[in-house]
């Protein structure tokens, strides 16, 4: 039963849903239309989410991953080198584009903790799922204040499913979720975000 809850927990709470979602937050909080929404959670989506989430089904079906979610370190290396492109790609969009600043330094931070995630992969497996929702936590914390904050009561049930189902251990949720909230703040900090 708790094999099955903790999978259910980090197949629904996985990077990709997460990072699906804080994106549509953010750019329904920063736009003055609906349309403005649409328009730049759309371009977001699809500079971001899509093309990974593309990529590592195809992966996965070629054999070359072991699953979308479960994945030994080794095997990591060639998803975030295929990452840093899109999100290199889509920073530069957002910003050229005048893409509403929250989008954008947000698509920046999440630049930053590719590189420091793919430097660390090198010699360890950092947690990508409580990376990603802690970031996320840290930004819809920034964004909607108190209520943004209880966000984090989504943090310990996913760190809990990644270290039952032994895919990490309570070091690499731990560093996962710090490293990639300190990149947020120290982003969202240099580009003036919060003071």
């Amino acid at each position: 039963m708790r094999e099955r809850l903790a999978k259910l927990t980090s197949d629904i709470l996985n990077p990709f849903l997460v990072s699906f979602i804080v994106i549509i937050l953010l750019a329904v909080e920063s736009t003055n239309s609906a349309g403005e929404a649409l328009k730049w959670s759309s371009i977001s989506i699809a500079l971001s989410v899509l093309p990974i989430f593309a990529v590592v089904i195809y992966m996965v079906r070629q054999k070359k991953l072991d699953g979308i979610f479960v994945s030994p370190r080794q095997q990591r290396n060639i998803i975030y080198l295929l990452a840093s492109v899109p999100a290199t790609i889509g920073c530069g969009i957002l910003w050229y584009f005048e893409a509403p600043e929250l989008l954008a330094v947000t698509f920046t931070a999440g630049l930053v903790a590719i590189v420091v995630f793919m430097t660390i992969n090198r010699f360890w497996k950092i947690s990508l799922h409580t990376a990603f929702t802690a970031a996320s936590v840290t930004v819809i914390t920034v964004v909607y204040g108190a209520a943004g904050a209880l966000t984090i009561l989504l943090l310990p049930p996913v760190a809990w499913s990644r270290v039952r189902l032994n895919q990490h251990s309570p070091a690499q949720v731990a560093a996962g979720a710090l490293l990639s909230a300190g990149i947020v703040m120290v982003v969202f900090w240099g580009f003036g975000v919060i003071g």
